[in-house]
Order: C-alpha cells, then sequence, then structure tokens
C-alpha cells in the first residue's frame, strides 16, 4: 500500500540529514550523523537473528506535536536530528494514528489497549477536573508487563485523573515522576487553577527547574540503572503543549504565573502568547533531549535490546506544521490523529525503513504485550492488533477497522479508504492514498461503500459506553 504521503515525507529524511551537517559540531551528547541519510526502503522483516532477549520498552510520547513537526517527517523549518536518527536507525510509519484526538482519551488506550470509550475515565475529551480517572481495578500496559516480570515507570504527564483515587502507582507502575494534570506552567509547575503538580509517586516534588529538563535528568537515570529485570518505561514530556514556553523564557512563566495567581483559569492556553519560532524552539528542544536519553541508553549497553517507540498523542495545535493534512488536535480529520511514530529494535529490526501500514495507538499496547510475552486479560479483551508478527516475521496484517470516536465526530479506516462524519453531520467518504487531505469527498459516488463503513462504525460504537 505505497502511498504518495510516504514518498513526499521521504524527503524530509534527507533533509534532517542535511541540517544536523549545517549546525556543525554536534554536543557531547550526541551520535556524530552520517554524511548522508540511505534511501528508506519498504519495511520488511529481518532475518532470523541471534535468540534476544525479552526487549526493555522505551515509549516516548510527545505532546500535541503534529504529524510533519519533525524534519524525517517533511517539516521545512524545524530540526530534528536525534529522531531523525532514531527513523534511520528504526522503521518510520507515515499511517500511524493516535487513539484519540486529544490527549487522556489516547492515554487510555495506549494503557488499556481499548477504545476510549470502554471506560468511563476515557469519555472525558479530555479530563479537565478531578472526577474522572483510570480505574486501579483495570488492567494496564504496566501491571501486565509487571506481573509478567518487568521492573515498571512513568516519568512526565499522567492526564489519567488527579489523587487520591488515581495514580501510576494504582495501575501497574512501580515508580511514578511527573505531574498529574493536562498542562502545567514550565517553571512554576502550577496547573490552570494554582495548584502544584509535581509529584514523586504520591507526594509532591519540588523542583522549578524548566521541566523537560528535570525530566530528561529522570529518564536518562533510569535507563542508566543496573536494572535486574527488563522495564517497561513511558516518557511521557509535556512538549510542545502549551504555554509557549522555551527554556529561559523566565519573564514569559512570571507572567502567567502571575495570572494563575490571580484566578485568570485560562492563563495556561496563552492565547496571546507563543509564534511560529517559539513553537520551533521547543520541539528542537523535545529532539536534543530525547538524544540526551537516546545516548544514556547507548552508553548503558542496553540499547541493542531496548525497543524505543516515539508518537504523540494527537495531532498538533496552533503552531503546527501539519502539511497536507487537514484538521488538527480536537478533530478527527487526519491533522488531528496522525501522528509521527518511530520504533526502533536493533536486535530484532533493521533500520532505514518506512512502512505505509495502517496502526494506531491501541496497536502498539497489543504489540508490547505479545513481545514481552504477556497476556492480556480475558475479561478485557484488546480493541488492537498485535504486530509483531508482522515486524518480527513478515506475516501479513489482516484488513481492520481503526475506529474513532469524539462528541460531534466518527471517523473509520479500512484500508486505503476512511469514512468521516464532523460537526456538520454529513458523512463523507475519502480514498486516503490519493486525497490524504480529505478534500475530494467520494461519498455521492460510493454509496454502497459508505453504507457498509457507516454500519462497520455503528456496530463497535453499540458497544461502547454513552457520553
Amino acid at each position: 500500500m505505497s502511498t504518495p504521503l510516504s514518498r513526499r515525507a521521504f524527503g524530509g529524511a534527507a533533509a534532517g540529514a542535511a541540517a544536523v551537517a549545517a549546525v556543525g559540531a554536534a554536543p557531547a551528547h550526541a551520535a556524530p550523523a552520517p554524511a548522508a541519510a540511505p534511501a528508506e526502503r519498504p519495511f520488511r522483516a529481518a532475518r532470523p537473528r541471534r535468540h534476544s532477549r525479552r526487549p526493555n520498552i522505551l515509549f516516548i510520547l510527545g505532546d500535541d506535536l503534529g504529524w510533519a513537526d519533525l524534519s524525517s517527517y517533511g517539516s521545512p523549518h524545524i530540526r530534528t536530528p536525534h529522531l531523525d536518527r532514531l527513523a534511520r536507525d528504526g522503521v518510520r510509519f507515515t499511517d500511524a494514528y493516535s487513539g484519540s484526538a486529544t490527549c487522556s482519551p489516547t492515554r487510555f488506550s495506549l494503557y488499556t489497549g481499548r477504545y476510549p470509550g470502554r471506560t468511563r475515565g476515557g469519555l472525558a475529551e479530555p479530563i479537565a477536573d478531578r472526577s474522572a480517572g483510570l480505574e486501579p481495578t483495570h488492567p494496564t500496559l504496566a501491571s501486565q508487563l509487571r506481573d509478567s516480570g518487568y521492573a515498571t515507570a512513568l516519568i512526565g504527564k499522567w492526564h489519567c485523573g488527579h489523587l487520591p483515587d488515581y495514580s501510576p502507582t494504582k495501575s501497574g507502575w512501580d515508580e511514578f515522576f511527573g505531574n498529574f494534570g493536562g498542562a502545567l506552567e514550565y517553571y512554576s509547575k502550577l496547573g490552570p487553577g494554582g495548584e502544584y503538580d509535581l509529584y514523586e509517586g504520591d507526594a509532591e516534588y519540588k523542583d522549578l527547574r524548566y521541566y523537560t529538563r528535570i525530566l530528561t535528568e529522570r529518564a536518562s537515570e533510569y535507563v542508566s540503572r543496573d536494572h535486574e529485570k527488563p522495564w517497561l518505561l513511558n516518557l511521557n514530556f509535556t512538549t510542545p503543549h502549551w504555554p509557549w514556553i522555551a527554556d529561559g523564557d523566565e519573564e514569559a512563566s512570571a507572567e502567567i504565573v502571575r495570572r494563575i495567581r490571580a484566578g485568570d483559569r485560562s492563563a495556561l492556553w496563552h492565547q496571546d502568547g507563543g509564534s511560529i519560532g517559539k513553537y520551533k524552539e521547543m520541539v528542537e528542544d523535545l529532539d536534543r533531549s530525547i538524544g540526551r536519553v537516546l545516548e544514556a541508553l547507548r552508553r548503558s549497553g542496553r540499547e541493542q535490546d531496548t525497543l524505543v517507540l516515539f508518537a504523540s498523542d494527537n495531532g498538533g495545535e496552533r503552531f503546527s506544521y501539519n502539511w497536507p493534512l487537514a484538521g488538527s488536535k480536537g478533530s478527527l480529520q487526519e491533522g488531528g490523529i496522525r501522528v509521527p511514530s518511530i520504533l526502533r529494535w536493533p536486535a530484532r529490526i533493521d533500520g532505514g525503513q518506512v512502512s505505509d501500514l495502517p496502526v494506531f495507538t491501541p496497536d502498539w499496547t497489543a504489540t508490547l504485550l505479545d513481545l514481552a510475552g504477556a497476556r492480556p486479560h480475558p475479561a478485557y479483551p484488546l480493541d488492537g492488533t498485535s504486530l509483531a508478527g508482522h515486524l518480527l516475521r513478515g506475516e501479513e496484517v489482516p484488513e481492520r477497522d481503526l475506529f474513532w470516536r469524539v462528541r460531534g465526530e466518527r471517523a473509520l479506516r479500512r484500508g486505503d479508504w476512511k469514512y468521516y462524519r464532523g460537526k456538520s453531520g454529513r458523512d463523507q467518504l475519502f480514498h486516503l492514498a490519493e486525497d490524504a487531505r480529505e478534500q475530494a469527498d467520494r461519498a455521492p459516488y460510493e454509496q454502497a461503500r459508505l453504507a457498509e463503513f457507516r454500519a462497520a462504525w455503528e456496530r463497535i460504537d453499540a458497544g461502547l459506553l454513552r457520553y
């Protein structure tokens, strides 16, 4: 299923390599880039190699990062050499999707491997108060890996409920360091209502440095440890989510803090701040930070046996570069749910590859459980499909439906076709391989296909909780 998007996006990979060369000497933590990026080739499973142990798993989430915000995905102005290097060493997915169009529902879909609408907390789009969360009784990626012998940690943004009822340490993670809410001011760690939101476990932790620096240090320390077990680390950056504050922007930070403390609950939205240039700073800082964590992993000697997955929790927002996709965060158009996704596992998967296989967040949950030898809980069947056989042995992934539901919108992808109903209430049908921008509605000419897709969406929806 080779699409025009795959070929167009490849041009960004070469541009990213050129950018690495243009910045001069790399910092000490950065591995030198090759003089020229090798051509990406369509994904093929590697021939069987030596027996490898169960992988460590490092799952890195960016926050509100758009599909084309990386130079390896075609950004004309943002340079991301470390993530581009990760793509050169692994597989870059062009047709990968988030589980929903906003922060917390996608995290529910990752942690449970199920549609957000199967859990009461997943109905919030996103969670904005203390009334909803991920029930501790629900099996999670972390709890099931822990039961199969993994050490588990979550560093960064949780956004699946607040204390005292909800917490990563109640849902399978042995360790937690980060924030509970959906957004915080990067220096003061204040949330929208003025609450302090940086915790170690269930206790407040005081550190008023720039948040991305703190998370990078913590994650680097974790991957550098002498672990006795295989491990799962969910590393959830808040970058580049608003407020639009880069490292060093202490005056902008102080003004937002002043407004928060004066009772302005919209201050963190930073609607009167930010710019394309500031957004570029934040994304490039995220890239450098991930580079430092990956360098710590390399120095640990466990890089070969560690599966690294990088993705975004939903599509981009105000300053994101999403071309050629339409829509943005909050929408089920492609720009709201198609996200950059990169997988690297040197021991088992060859680098320099690109895949246009349609995948979404619950697939990664099923895949990671499969690769780790963990059995999903039979009472909570997964909605994702394991890609382990495809990635390791080249097995075909059967055609299936990728399903999304948010208030006022619905979408379903099958193969190259997408069924979409937006807030206008009009059913539309797009052939994404030819029309990734969703401009040419084929519904009037494909009435039978439209009816089939609408019925398929409604069958899945009937099994979900009501809003």
